[in-house]
């Protein structure tokens, strides 16, 4: 049985003349000890997702599953030991820490809402996550402006993991880094992962750095997932025309970088174009793809793709 099991899931939000649809039937699963990467450019739902799945967005249908058990109409105190065992790792590495706190405030304050020690277990559970994420134990006693952005990235993991989660949701958590910064982030991750048996979703537009993190990869596209496959799969044989473009995106020395590797914007999620989403900036579109919308199909062992020219091979 999958730690996360999400279904169908939908977050649709009434605009002006229309339903933006921010995350449209996605499924997908994440196992114990798994870390699924979930890819795509910006506006394509990533974020959305991820704060549904903890349950900080609202799902306008589907279902949300942890170890077994819906979630997706949870609410109140009942979705309380569910918050100890979902926790998320923000974008923002300054803004998503009070300021007016000091670091030891914010990270004893879980502990406090659900309960969890004595006053000196608590204190000494944040000198330990401290010393896990290689900031010292003296850090809790100042605030987060006296720290640089990779610092207050690793006390944002401290916060996420001071509750000991199960599944951590990482929302473009390096994004805001610098190349070496980022690094040693996803370095701390790693080795946190393997020491905790913790299970990470990994929200990320830098296909680089998801095919180093993640053992399997989700991309999406307008609010759908195109295509999935494991890590090494997906970089070397990607069957979707969108993954292949973000895959020719990333610099790479041994080859040129193409003038316009996905040209064109991507639509509006409140004006999707009819049929397959990717069509209007897809070179291989045919009249089928502009008129039939292509669902999720198995090409290969643990590898799906939405696109009704799969096969294609390009020269």
């Amino acid at each position: 049985m999958p730690l996360l099991s999400v279904d169908g899931l939908s977050t649709h939000y009434p605009v002006a003349g229309g339903t933006l649809k921010a995350v449209d039937g996605v499924s997908f699963a994440v196992e114990a000890g798994e870390t699924v990467g979930l890819v795509g450019e910006s506006g394509c739902g990533k974020s959305t997702l991820g704060k549904a799945i903890l349950r900080l967005a609202p799902a306008t249908s589907g279902d949300i599953r942890f170890d077994g058990t819906s979630i997706s109409s949870v609410e109140g105190a009942a979705l309380k030991p569910f918050r100890q065992r979902l926790q998320m790792v923000f974008q923002d590495p300054f803004g998503s820490l009070n300021p007016r706190q000091t670091v030891g405030e914010i990270l004893i304050g879980p502990l406090n809402v659900h309960g969890i020690g004595s006053r000196r277990t608590r204190t000494e559970r944040v000198a330990d996550i401290l010393r896990s994420v290689g900031l010292p134990e003296d850090a809790r006693f100042r605030y987060p402006h006296e720290f640089s952005g990779g610092q207050r990235q690793r006390i944002g993991i401290a916060r996420a993991l001071i509750l000991q989660p199960e599944l951590v949701v990482c929302d473009e958590a390096v994004s805001a880094l610098d190349v070496s910064v980022q690094a040693q982030i996803l370095n701390i991750l790693s080795d946190l992962k393997q020491r905790l048996n913790l299970s990470y979703v990994f929200i990320s537009h830098d296909l680089a750095v998801v095919r180093y993190f993640c053992d399997r990869i989700l991309v999406m596209y307008l609010g759908r997932i195109v295509e999935s496959a494991s890590s090494e799969a997906l970089w070397d044989a990607p069957r979707h025309p969108y993954t292949r473009g973000l895959i020719a995106a990333v610099p790479n020395r041994a080859r040129p970088r193409p003038e316009s590797v996905l040209p064109g914007e991507i639509p509006s999620p409140r004006n999707l174009p009819p049929g397959c989403r990717f069509s209007t900036r897809c070179a291989r579109a045919t009249e089928i793809c502009r008129t039939v919308d292509p669902q999720l199909a198995r090409v290969g062992a643990g590898h799906d793709v939405a696109c009704h020219h799969h096969d294609h091979t390009d020269p």
